[in-house]
């Protein structure tokens, strides 16, 4: 019995120790450790070495093909009056055998090698800039999960800092009650608070950890540490404060409007290859020839060619060329989305900007202090109950808001950088 209440004890103790086990991470490493780790990166690079082997492909000549044939594999006394009609080519072989052999070797013309190897090499341009896409897009999750992590642990603090307001009340409350000197309802009213507080703090611990499972998913890290980002949540405005659209307009590296453009080229370049293709290609040969003509040996060269007369891929043509005009018409698409959302994402910070720095930055602290002395004005019965729950809601929702501000400060920020492609 004794042993069994061991085993259990100390299997509690593992768990909880393994419960309270922190990662702390600022951004910056947080990042760092995203770009080295999230495997969706990983596969996604191996799309370009995929595109680069294709590439290597294109560069190789085709084989040449070599052909033995009308051999003989014996001839009877009938067939040769017991002579030799034909003597050994060396040594015992050949001895009255036919035989022959031809050596042939294709010769792309037009460039089309060239044109091939082009058009792999758009390829391979796309694979880099679909990971920049993919790379673009995961970056702005990451960032996003950071940030709603850090609101929601200022949220933590600021309803934990209520709730210790409010149950150290309820208990002195409880025990004036119990001697009769204040009224029974305010305790109710009071544990009622302190209920709708825990509830909040659990939400807010659920919705935490939906976002920390995220995070771990995306940095790979192991998913039974609590993971807590280190930076403030307010983030560095210096270098935004100055930014303007056509600036922003003109600094836009957008992997999916490079994506789209090299959907142009791919096209326009196998247009060139097709036409290419309408070319025929030439075949040359080398030929042996053992007994088989009026010479005994014979060698001899050829060439064979299509002729164009009915198939001129016309249709891979007209294919290629159709798709090119497509792509071109949303290219421009694309650049009219891409301005769209940098002017969008502008303004956007403009107005989060206004918003926060139309903040008094001691209002915050000034809450805080004012708590307090809430809590002990209704202690010392300064205060109504109805005064202090009052202040209480206030207290939350300024906080709540203060939060906000600066949450959508940086997501405005990150926002603003996505849309323009590159950390500015």
């Amino acid at each position: 019995m004794r042993r069994s209440i061991l085993i259990i004890t100390n299997i509690f103790i593992f768990f909880g120790s393994f419960a309270q086990d922190t990662l702390r991470l600022s951004r910056t490493e947080a990042e760092a450790l995203f770009l080295k780790e999230n495997l969706l990166l990983v596969a996604e690079k191996m799309k370009v070495s995929e595109a680069e082997a294709l590439v290597q492909q294109a560069r190789l000549w085709p084989n040449p093909n070599l052909t033995v044939d009308q051999v003989n594999l014996w001839a009877t006394a009938k067939q040769t009056g017991g002579k030799e009609v034909v003597p050994p080519l060396w040594g015992a072989f050949g001895r009255n055998r036919q035989f022959g052999a031809e050596l042939e070797q294709l010769i792309e013309t037009a460039g089309k090698r060239r044109k091939e190897i082009a058009v792999e090499q758009v390829g391979v341009d796309k694979a880099l800039a679909g990971f920049q896409e993919l790379l673009r897009g995961l970056k702005l999750e990451l960032r996003h999960r950071m940030t709603g992590l850090q609101a929601l642990e200022q949220r933590k603090v600021n309803e934990e800092a209520r709730l210790l307001s409010v149950r150290s009340l309820s208990q002195a409350y409880q025990n004036q009650a119990q001697q009769g000197n204040v009224p029974r309802n305010e305790v109710a009213r009071l544990k009622a608070l302190e209920l709708e507080i825990s509830r909040e703090l659990r939400e807010i611990a659920g919705a935490s950890f939906e976002l920390q499972a995220g995070l771990k998913q995306l940095l790979k890290t192991d998913p039974a540490p609590v993971l807590v980002i280190t930076d403030a949540l307010e983030p560095e405005l210096s270098g935004y404060r100055g930014l303007s659209a056509v600036r922003l307009l003109e600094e836009a590296e957008r992997p999916d409007l490079k994506l789209a453009q090299l959907e142009e080229t791919y096209y326009h370049k196998l247009t060139d290859l097709e036409r290419a293709r309408s070319k025929p290609d030439v075949t040359l040969k080398a030929q042996y020839d053992r007994n088989g003509n009026a010479m005994l040996n014979f060698f001899g060269i050829g060439a064979s060619i299509d002729l164009p007369l009915f198939n001129r891929n016309q249709g891979n043509i007209q294919y290629a060329r159709i798709n090119a005009l497509r792509a071109g018409t949303l290219v421009q698409q694309q650049a009219l989305n891409v301005s769209t959302g940098i002017i969008q994402a502008w303004q956007g910070l403009r107005n989060a900007l206004e918003f926060y720095d139309g903040i008094d930055k001691s209002y915050n602290n000034s809450l805080d202090d004012l708590l307090n002395v809430y809590t002990q004005n209704f202690m010392n019965r300064n205060i109504s109950l109805l005064e202090y729950l009052d202040f209480s809601d206030t207290y939350r929702n300024s906080k709540q808001i203060l939060i906000e501000a600066r949450k959508d400060l940086r997501e405005q920020l990150e926002q603003l950088n996505y849309a323009v492609g590159k950390d500015l």
